[in-house]
């Protein structure tokens, strides 16, 4: 079994699992260029991605934990294969079947959808997740976390991978580890991203150290932490926090470009 996580920045991942290939969250923008989070508002990216969409393997997918300008940006409309499924939340879905994507799959929480290669099956399923607090929800598009199950030859699941999405610790994320209670990679968005007017919009580091906590994956991934101006939480935070609660054990830190095998 051959299986890795290759960070190219900010939620923008590569996850190989044998024959499947899926795209996370694709942010191609460069260093300067501004994404843009609706309402008027924008955020200029301070780091490179480690390579360009060009550069890209042959995909089989496209996971986007919802449409926000620092996960889904102009390169990625401009330049996605059109006919390439796309797993995501409904009303995003939606929205990129306007747009010209056709296979665009929207999932409401807890539906599921299995990508085929020869004998090998990944099964991506949406969970909980929520982007704002209260009625500020109202505001920011829908997100979806998601669960990764890989049978390399369609038995038994020989590898479970979550991914967060922009969440916040929120209630509703505790039902995780009681549906998956064996998690072995767990990727959290971070970054303490707050919007003008003080509100806290994805998990700052004591956050994502506190879901760590929760879910205890045999790994965990912290992304999303210093991409744009708008992320006020860096990863200093997530280390410090992770060290204070003893559970160094369970991080991995993958640099952009660099690629975790699992």
């Amino acid at each position: 079994m051959s299986c890795s996580l290759q960070f190219v920045g900010n939620a923008t991942m590569v996850l190989r699992f044998d024959g499947i290939t899926v795209l996370t969250d694709p942010n191609f923008l460069h260093k300067g260029e501004r994404a843009y989070l609706g309402y008027g508002l924008t955020s200029a990216r301070l780091v490179d991605p480690a390579f360009g969409v060009d550069q890209l393997p042959r995909l089989d997918a496209v996971l986007l934990s919802h449409l926000h300008g620092d996960h889904w940006d102009r390169v990625a409309e401009r330049r996605i294969d059109r006919s390439l499924p796309i797993v995501t939340t409904p009303k995003a879905a939606r929205t990129l079947e306007h747009r010209g994507f056709a296979a665009a799959e929207g999932l409401e929480t807890w539906a599921s959808t299995t990508l085929h290669s020869g004998r090998s099956r990944v099964t991506i399923t949406s969970v909980s997740g929520r982007h704002a607090p209260g009625i500020a929800q109202a505001f920011l598009p829908p997100v979806m976390g998601s669960v990764l199950e890989y049978r390399p030859d369609g038995g038994d699941v020989e590898l479970r991978v979550y991914i967060t999405g922009d969440t916040l610790l929120v209630d509703e994320l505790r039902q995780i580890p009681r549906r998956y209670p064996s998690l072995d990679v767990a990727v959290l968005h971070l970054g303490g991203t707050t919007l003008p007017g003080g509100l806290v919009v994805t998990m700052d580091g004591d956050a994502g150290a506190d879901l760590v906590d929760l879910l205890r994956p045999r790994t965990a991934v912290p992304v999303h932490y210093d991409d744009y101006g708008v992320f006020k939480s860096p990863l200093s935070d997530f280390t410090a926090a992770i060290t204070r609660r003893g559970l160094d054990r369970h991080v991995r830190y993958v640099r952009r470009g660099e690629t975790f095998e699992f």
